[in-house]
């Protein structure tokens, strides 16, 4: 991997980067290390979202194309919407920062690396950006929610879980196994959706 330069950002998005690695470094999603010997380094990237919402992400590009692709299926998007022709009641959760409670291999910390302002910060968990993050994470939760998916009372998408069901008791019966599966992964349930 190359050691590039920071990409040019206007200072609206630098303050926006700088908010977001300070929540990283926080969550202890990410750490500071000194620049000695650093060769491996991506740059910060922030996403926008249809909704108005942004994201950082690094430029992994260098790493992803020597990372091997690990083959997990996700679901497509067109079978997320589509309900069994039973399903009365539907309710929908989201994992809150889901991919950041994967946590690296301390071996792959030196390859998760991104540099800001003159400094460098290196993943402690996984970063967006990289190319395997959502096929591991989706086989992560298929695993926890293995039992409401052979029931079919569920459908993971990455981070969101879609619950179908008949009745509106069978709903909340399925709403209230959620929080003791994400307890067994560390993760929590985002109340803004």
């Amino acid at each position: 991997m190359l050691r590039r330069p920071p990409y040019l950002a206007i200072l609206e998005t630098r303050k926006y980067i700088e908010k977001y690695i300070n929540e990283l470094l926080d969550m202890d999603v990410t750490r500071t290390i000194v620049h000695n010997k650093i060769v491996e380094i991506a740059t910060p990237l922030l996403i926008n979202w249809h909704n108005g919402k942004s994201r950082l992400c690094g430029d992994f590009w260098d790493l992803n194309s020597y990372t091997k692709d690990e083959r997990y299926p996700i679901p497509r998007i067109p079978h997320a919407l589509d309900k069994p022709e039973n399903a009365k009641y539907i309710t929908k959760m989201d994992c809150m920062e889901g991919f950041h409670k994967n946590g690296v291999r301390p071996s792959s910390m030196k390859l998760l690396r991104i540099i800001f302002n003159m400094s460098v910060y290196e993943y402690t968990r996984m970063p967006f950006g990289i190319k395997n993050a959502p096929s591991h994470f989706q086989r992560m939760v298929d695993k926890i929610f293995q039992e409401e998916l052979l029931e079919g009372c569920e459908l993971v998408y990455i981070d969101d879980i879609i619950i179908y069901s008949e009745t509106w008791e069978d709903n909340v019966k399925y709403i209230e196994r959620v929080p003791s599966k994400f307890t067994l992964i560390n993760m929590k349930i985002s109340l803004k959706k």
